[in-house]
């Protein structure tokens, strides 16, 4: 298909493809002549997961193209998933390198008390020790025997999304099935824990009230 046609079937606008094909996210299309070049099924999902991963889940540029590397050049398929978490943008309360070193410890002492192995690289423990840290300067101080029943269910939600990918082993099927999963799926998580809370807090209320 010519990249008009492209462009219709992915919903894709031509500058935007072309823009894609020069940051190197894209591959490019087979050679027809000069200017011309013939594209297939592969680029239609590639766009499907680019935009996934951009307009949808995010990312930067630079970021979409680390997992896209992964997703090109794997090992095995699941190592793709760890690029993808380290892609996440980190929450902007958290985005504060320089942790204080008492919440850094807390995190650490978390961890091993869940027994979780997490990378040396990963940016998520940091940023977790500088949101903590924010809620302690704001006068809610949360200790690790307040956070444990949290990371309970969180992984009992992280068992339930690591299921939607079992049986895919196409890399790009799996980075892919991964952004909806971890990227998009995660506002829907957000929301269905304040409506739980607005069902709990109008159940208390209801009970609260005298016959």
């Amino acid at each position: 298909m010519k990249i008009s046609e492209l462009s219709r079937r992915s919903e894709t606008p031509v500058g935007r493809i072309k823009y894609y094909l020069r940051e190197g996210l894209l591959p490019p299309g087979r050679s027809m002549g000069v200017t011309i070049a013939e594209y297939g099924d592969e680029h239609v999902r590639r766009l499907r997961l680019i935009r996934a991963l951009t307009a949808r889940g995010g990312l930067s540029i630079a970021a979409a193209r680390d997992v896209l590397a992964a997703v090109d050049h794997p090992e095995e398929a699941r190592p793709t998933l760890g690029v993808l978490h380290h892609a996440l943008p980190i929450p902007a309360e958290s985005g504060d390198p320089d942790a204080d070193p008492e919440q850094v410890q807390q995190v650490k002492a978390l961890l091993e008390a869940l027994e979780w192995e997490i990378s040396d690289d990963s940016p998520h423990p940091r940023a977790l020790a500088a949101s903590l840290r924010e809620l302690k300067r704001l006068g809610v101080p949360y200790g690790n025997e307040d956070l444990v029943p949290y990371a309970r269910l969180a992984a009992s939600v992280a068992r339930l999304d690591l299921e939607k990918l079992d049986g895919i082993d196409a890399p790009e099927q799996l980075a892919e099935r991964a952004a909806v999963v971890i990227l998009l799926l995660e506002p829907v998580l957000a929301l269905l824990r304040r409506l739980a809370q607005e069902a709990e807090l109008r159940q208390r209320r209801t009970q609260a009230r005298p016959n």
